[in-house]
């Protein structure tokens, strides 16, 4: 009887849904970022429309902390994450059913935006849910192996399912049918994560909400307290601007890279098809943010924060040259607008870190869970409002004056970083 294995009721093991959950976590919000942007240009939209109503679908992460609570108070993490599952797989298929039609535009953005909702709403039920469902060793251990698989997530989301649009436009002729087919494929993909995760996440005790009333009253004077106290901490109007500034630059940028690879030689663009656009951005360019991402991580492990912030800005803000000397040149060599691509996204990837561990360091402290969704908020909030601008500013001055403008903005990344004070030992591997 000693020899018989027993593993309690809700218990299983991490490899059997941490891979697939944050696959599936990936996936919805490139559909609304990045995706809807390269569908609708492909359909016909402007540029200004495109970059004006794609960078509305940011709230729902901006406002994200604000709702954040209530996924707490209501409910438990399992539920939420296996509901909004389903209302992203809903989503997927309303948006796969209006491209066709002829308001697809107005139709396929309300859906994007319930969408939107759903996905971020996802990313804390999901992330709440990862740190209920695992001990503090678990957690340690799998967080490179959740980031992993979210990062494949993109490059499926981003290369393969973009690929796969392009292939349909040449087989079918028929860019509408074609896009509406992908998003058919994305929300059959959906359906079976959902049906998975029903039958594979663990139901934790920690996650159980029963027997836990929670004081109205009480609860929104935290809130408040919290709210205070992250505007009111040392630096914090220095911090703020950072958040908010330093990737100005890169928020311009993001929303109008994909139409500029997209849009013919006559028109100021680089012509590629759909497909060598999947491939271009959605895979050479990931895998250089990912490396750029871990040699970041590496280095400051190594030096700190402090000592690797300036060649961090340097990073994220002069590669962006590669899209001046790509509007100028008008290259047709895929291999050398891979190159470009991958340059620009691996000194991104690396100077990102910088950004990422700086929100830590901030929300260090009282209330630092709070503060750092508070944190995110703001980091939704600057890619946000740029891009809104962004597609206008590049129709009235054109791509090369346009990629001109967002190296004037990288001073901006330079100006905000010098005000910042960070202690020489955070982010050094303790010995």
């Amino acid at each position: 009887m000693s020899h018989i294995s027993y593993r309690p009721k809700g218990k299983r093991s991490p490899w059997a849904w941490i891979p697939t959950l944050y696959f599936a976590e990936a996936l919805p919000y490139l559909a609304v970022m990045t995706i809807s942007t390269i569908m609708y240009k492909r359909l016909g939209i402007s540029n200004t429309d495109i970059a004006f109503y794609t960078s509305w679908l940011y709230l729902p992460w901006v406002i994200k902390p604000f709702w954040s609570p209530i996924v707490d108070l209501l409910k438990t993490k399992r539920w939420w994450t296996i509901i909004m599952e389903l209302c992203i797989s809903v989503s997927l298929a309303c948006v796969a059913w209006t491209i066709p039609g002829p308001y697809f535009f107005k139709l396929s953005l309300a859906f994007f935006w319930l969408m939107a909702f759903s996905s971020a709403t996802h990313d804390i039920a999901a992330d709440g849910y990862y740190m209920q469902a695992l001990t503090a060793h678990e957690q340690s251990l799998f967080v490179g192996i959740r980031s992993t698989f979210y990062r494949l997530g993109m490059i499926l989301g981003k290369g393969l399912l973009v690929i796969i649009a392009g292939e349909l436009e040449i087989f079918t002729r028929d860019v509408a049918f074609s896009w509406s087919m992908t998003f058919y494929v994305l929300a059959v993909l959906f359906i079976l994560f959902t049906i998975y995760h029903r039958f594979v996440l663990p139901c934790p005790t920690s996650d159980r909400q029963e027997n836990e009333p929670r004081n109205m009253r009480v609860f929104m004077n935290e809130f408040w307290e919290t709210i205070v106290s992250f505007c009111t901490k040392k630096q914090a109007n220095v911090a703020i601007l950072f958040m908010l500034l330093y990737r100005f630059p890169e928020a311009l940028l993001v929303k109008i890279t994909d139409l500029f690879l997209i849009d013919p030689v006559s028109e100021g663009g680089l012509g590629l098809s759909t497909i060598e656009l999947g491939w271009v951005q959605g895979t050479v360019g990931i895998i250089g943010l990912t490396l750029g991402g871990i040699l970041g991580g590496i280095a400051v492990s190594i030096g700190g924060l402090k000592k690797w912030l300036w060649p961090m800005v340097i990073s994220i803000s002069l590669p962006d040259i590669v899209y001046v000397y790509l509007a100028y040149a008008q290259t047709t060599s895929l291999n050398l607008i891979s190159t470009c691509i991958f340059v620009e996204q691996f000194g991104y990837g690396f100077g990102f870190t910088a950004y990422m561990l700086y929100l830590i360091y901030y929300s260090q402290g009282k209330h630092q869970t709070a503060h750092y969704a508070f944190c995110t908020g703001l980091m939704a909030l600057s890619m946000m409002l740029p891009g809104m601008i962004a597609g206008y500013l590049q129709e009235s001055l054109g791509y090369t004056h346009f990629f001109w403008l967002v190296m004037v903005c990288t001073g901006l990344t330079f100006l905000v970083s010098i005000c910042l004070k960070i202690d020489s030992e955070f982010g050094k591997k303790k010995r």
